[in-house]
């Protein structure tokens, strides 16, 4: 985030700050191209989906009985590797069926290993030409993909805090700090290979100690060399231990640090946006817990992307599905569904949206680790944090 920012939030309003920053910074052409429905798609596809149980319903749920009810031609089913627990050999599958040129048996691929399996030449290119809907993406946030990942909705992860009991939230990652220690029992986040809320935390308590130029490296590429720059945040992360809720044992997955804060077990956590206001809108939060983002450095978040295996049995479905998630209805479904916020220029998004999300543009957002870095920094908490 550009600049500190700590408001006690709305859902509205924490839509916006968590992306603070300037409204979507589109070109004209961008801002004038033509939003458009998919309405003539034929045939079956398969989504892989490696994450989160609310993904998998914001696919399952909303996106796309809406897509086959706009196109009575297309089937659509899904596949969920929870938590991504088996992305390793989802992309050792994918590899082997693109050498071979067989299908590896789904069609459109919603994952954090898209930038991975892009750089491998594992998925097909995409541009307008062949999902038009791109066209209305602004072009900072479509260049990101690197000409093979389809952006489709942004987040971020915040400090969610019991407002009851916390009346004045750390601002700043030394201030959370201070207070974990401080308040010991009360704060946790979940082991960061079981979800992105905890890989935030453990991301940006790291990135304390490594260098602008380093964490660039890490974000855009693959560089083991590098990792000795983390010795000191896993200290301490290590360090942190003896402060978390049930010393040493850490939550698995992001809806377990949820509950953990519904039932007020603790009083602080970082969560991601999209996750804790729809638990609030549905009323399995309470509206007691608020949340803010902190600074130097703020927590992680980034556009999701999309990516089409080169060898799909079906990529003609999975380009009209792609298309149809960033048509201005498929845009809103994410905004109402999970809170997720619009990649597309604003300008084509209904207008209650517009409004909303007025401040928001992902291109702001601190990003996470390459996907094979990431992997390490699981593998590296693993051995280095948890147990006394």
């Amino acid at each position: 985030m550009p600049r500190r920012c700590l408001l006690t939030l709305s859902a509205a309003a924490a839509v916006a700050l968590a992306l603070a920053g300037c409204a979507p910074t589109a070109s004209t052409d961008v801002a004038a191209a033509t939003n458009h429905a998919v309405t003539d798609a034929s045939g079956t596809a398969t989504v892989f989906i490696s994450g989160d149980t609310n993904v998998q319903s914001l696919w399952t749920d909303a996106i796309i009985p809406a897509f086959e009810k706009a196109n009575p031609g297309a089937s659509v089913t899904t596949t969920l590797d929870l938590h991504g627990e088996h992305d390793a050999q989802t992309m050792a599958k994918l590899t082997s069926s693109v050498q071979a040129k067989e299908d590896p048996g789904f069609d459109l691929i919603d994952s954090g290993f898209i930038q991975a399996a892009g750089k491998a030449g594992l998925l097909e290119d995409v541009s307008a030409d062949n999902i038009p809907n791109l066209a209305t993406v602004p072009d900072t946030t479509v260049k990101a993909g690197a000409g093979f990942g389809i952006p489709y909705r942004a987040s971020s992860v915040l400090l969610a805090y019991d407002s009851d009991k916390v009346k004045t939230p750390p601002t700043t990652l030394d201030e959370l700090l201070k207070w974990i220690t401080a308040n010991p029992g009360q704060f946790t986040y979940n082991s960061p290979s079981t979800g992105g809320s905890g890989a935030a935390f453990v991301t940006t308590v790291l990135d304390k100690y490594v260098s602008d130029k380093s964490r660039t490296a890490m974000t855009t590429g693959y560089d083991q060399s590098l990792e000795g720059e983390w010795d000191k945040g896993f200290d301490e992360l290590k360090s942190l231990g003896s402060s978390m809720y049930q010393q040493g044992v850490y939550p698995n997955g992001n809806n377990q640090v949820l509950e953990l804060l519904g039932t007020g077990a603790i009083e602080m956590a970082p969560v991601w946006s999209d996750q804790v206001i729809t638990a609030q809108k549905t009323g399995t939060l309470p509206s007691n817990i608020k949340y803010a983002q902190i600074s130097n450095p703020s927590f992680t978040g980034s556009a999701s992307y999309l990516g089409i295996p080169k060898t799909a049995a079906h990529k003609d479905v999975a380009q009209k599905l792609s298309d149809y998630v960033l048509s201005s209805e498929g845009q809103a479904l994410i905004a109402s569904t999970i809170a997720g916020y619009p990649v597309i220029s604003l300008d084509n998004v209904p207008a209650d949206l517009k409004d909303k999300f007025a401040s928001a543009d992902p291109s702001t957002l601190r990003p996470t680790y390459y996907s094979q870095m990431a992997s390490d920094m699981n593998n590296l908490w693993d051995a280095k944090v948890p147990g006394q």
